[in-house]
Parts: C-alpha cells; sequence; structure tokens
C-alpha cells in the first residue's frame, strides 16, 4: 500500500476548494523557496504578459525543486503576488492552463495577494512555495 505524501484537509461539510486546497498535512524534509518571479535563469524578462510570467515563474519553482529532489507533487503551499487583480480574475482559464502544464494536478493550499508593486518594476507576479519531502 502506497502511504500518501500529504493529507488535504477537507470538511465533509464544506464545498470542495477549485484549484486550491484549503489546508495540507505533511511530514518529511521541508524545502523552502523565495518568491520567485517571471524572468528566465538568466533573470531576463522575455515577456511583460502576466500568463506568461505565470507560467515561467512557475517553471522557476519546478526548477529549484529538483535542486532540492523534489517535484510539484511535493508542493504543500503557495504565495502568490500580483500586481493587477483584474489581470488574474480576467484570465483564470487561461492561468490554469498555464498552472497544470507546470504543475500537474496538484492544488495545494494557496494564497493570492495584490500588491502595489514588486522589487524588480517588470513582474507581474512573484510566486513562494513550501514543499515537503517524504521521510
Amino acid at each position: 500500500m502506497t502511504v500518501p505524501l500529504h493529507q488535504i484537509l477537507q470538511p465533509d461539510d464544506w464545498v470542495p476548494a477549485r484549484g486550491y486546497s484549503n489546508g495540507v498535512v505533511a511530514r518529511g524534509r521541508t524545502v523552502f523557496l523565495g518568491g520567485q518571479i517571471g524572468w528566465n535563469g538568466s533573470q531576463e524578462f522575455e515577456t511583460d504578459d502576466f500568463i506568461a510570467q505565470v507560467r515561467q515563474a512557475l517553471e522557476n519553482v519546478v526548477t529549484l525543486l529538483k535542486e532540492a529532489g523534489a517535484g510539484p507533487e511535493h508542493v504543500v503551499r503557495l504565495t502568490w503576488f500580483i500586481t493587477d487583480k483584474q489581470a488574474y480574475t480576467s484570465r483564470l482559464r487561461e492561468l490554469g492552463e498555464a498552472y497544470r502544464a507546470v504543475m500537474g494536478r496538484n492544488f495545494p493550499p494557496m494564497s493570492v495577494m495584490q500588491v502595489t508593486a514588486l522589487i524588480e518594476d517588470r513582474a507581474k507576479v512573484e510566486i513562494e512555495a513550501t514543499a515537503v519531502l517524504p521521510d
């Protein structure tokens, strides 16, 4: 029998969250990633498009996870900082497609906050991640 990497917290009387989960219990080696923005490994922006920057930021997360011997399936928390709520809410379908293309069907607890600006002027999104590798 395979033991799950983590347990999603879903009370029976709650409507299931869509595209994320409300909570997770995990045990193992913890990996904390600093905020990743939509530039490439050379710290160059290839686009100013919101969805393309989200995809690149998520790809940066996955690249760092690989350094720890982890993958998207080990992510137990994501925190997103966005500069334009409208860009996020008006393109949810494209956002979901980009997310699934990079992260698969792992939907950990997530928070999204609109911020006035990010440190890099061209950045539209910054994504922090926490992952847990099994013991």
